[in-house]
């Protein structure tokens, strides 16, 4: 039996090869439409800036009301083959990078680089700011309040180990106000040069990254050493410098320190997520889907907590998260942050809130700001 082509195949291959030809001609063609309508789209940016500074406005390029909007828009738009959190990474990476020929934004986030605190930053901002790393939680409050950065992102709460409380102390005394907020699926990956993993003889990462992996751990690496360091960012600059070691991180961490990934996703929770905030000196407007986190207190009585609730209840708002903390001014002394469907400017809400203030003996407005995209 001969193995030759038949005429038919020899006639489709130069078929085959005629319509990519022909598929290649338009992609070409469509990248250079895209390229001059981003171009297009940076040049209407310019011109805003330049309205904006003949008005006299020269602080407040940044508006994350209006790119909460737009990113809606562009996934109520999409109508595939790309997935709606594809779309949404390449238009937020378009806005960044316009936004910066008006004015780079400097944005303080919880280090090193390569923490999925970075990591959300640049979801949230994409990657035409600047970014600095501070050390700890109160450092980006502080850059943020003295006006070295322009905002800040913390962590706030993990849907498998809870809120983060320095995070929520940080609001009792800062001034700031919350301006958004950005949720992360929280990927773990083993990184290292490694060729056999069962040959690992220390594992590095954050306290928090070993009680999310823990049952992978126990099951694929009893043997190991587990060492607990200020950051997984930390982790995979020391897994970097020892061979035998490993680290759990992020795939941003994983790049910055060029770890190739021996074992993805080893996170026991595959829906693990983290939430992180953004803080700022300026409060948002409504961009028609938002949130409203509050502070408040009320004397240690019965029913304290019930009667600073119910204005919510009676006017339909949605609490999505309630918390209590130490508040600092006396012994079993509680404050209570709490999170609601809607913005403070919203009818309903500024009613409520109006009663509140009436009813508690401390009511804090932390800010209002748009609900997460993705």
């Amino acid at each position: 039996m001969s193995d030759s082509p038949s005429p038919i195949e020899q006639e489709a291959v130069p078929s085959a090869q005629a319509q990519l030809t022909s598929i290649r001609a338009r992609i070409d063609t469509l990248d250079a439409q895209i390229q001059e309508l981003i171009a297009a789209r940076a040049r209407c940016a310019q011109e805003v800036a330049a309205v904006k500074r003949a008005l006299g406005d020269n602080s407040n390029f940044y508006r994350p009301e209006r790119e909460a909007q737009i990113l809606r828009q562009v996934i109520g738009r999409n109508r595939g083959p790309l997935p709606d959190e594809v779309i949404a990474r390449l238009f937020r990476e378009i806005m960044s990078a316009c936004l910066a020929l008006e004015e780079p934004l400097t944005i303080a986030f919880l280090g090193p680089e390569g923490t999925f605190t970075h990591a959300a930053a640049l979801k949230h901002f994409g990657s035409g700011v600047r970014t600095t790393s501070l050390r700890a939680i109160d450092e980006v409050f502080r850059e943020v309040e003295a006006g070295s950065a322009d905002y800040g992102v913390v962590p706030v709460e993990n849907s498998t180990e809870g809120v983060v409380n320095h995070t929520l102390d940080m609001f009792l005394q800062s001034p700031l106000t919350i301006c958004g907020e950005v949720q992360l699926r929280i990927h773990h990956h083993l990184i290292g040069f490694i060729d056999d993993i069962s040959a690992i003889r220390r594992v590095y990462s954050h306290q928090q990254s070993f009680a999310q992996c823990r049952e992978w751990l126990d099951f694929n690496l009893p043997q190991a050493q587990r060492l607990a360091v200020s950051s997984n960012a930390e982790a995979a600059r020391l897994a970097q410098a020892e061979p035998g070691c490993a680290a759990i991180a992020g795939q941003c961490a994983a790049d910055i320190y060029q770890l190739p990934v021996a074992v993805a996703n080893i996170e026991d929770d595959p829906n693990n997520t983290t939430r992180f905030l953004i803080i700022g000196t300026r409060p948002v407007p409504p961009s028609g889907e938002d949130k409203t986190a509050l502070l408040v207190a009320s004397p240690n009585r019965p029913g304290a907590l019930a009667g600073l609730l119910e204005p919510l209840a009676r006017h339909g708002l949605s609490m999505t998260r309630i918390e209590s903390r130490p508040s600092r001014r006396g012994m079993w002394d509680y404050v209570f942050f709490i999170d609601l469907e809607g913005h403070a400017e919203d009818a309903a809400v500024a009613q409520a809130l109006e009663e509140l203030r009436q009813r508690a003996s401390l009511c804090k407005l932390l800010g209002s700001y748009p609900r997460d995209v993705l």
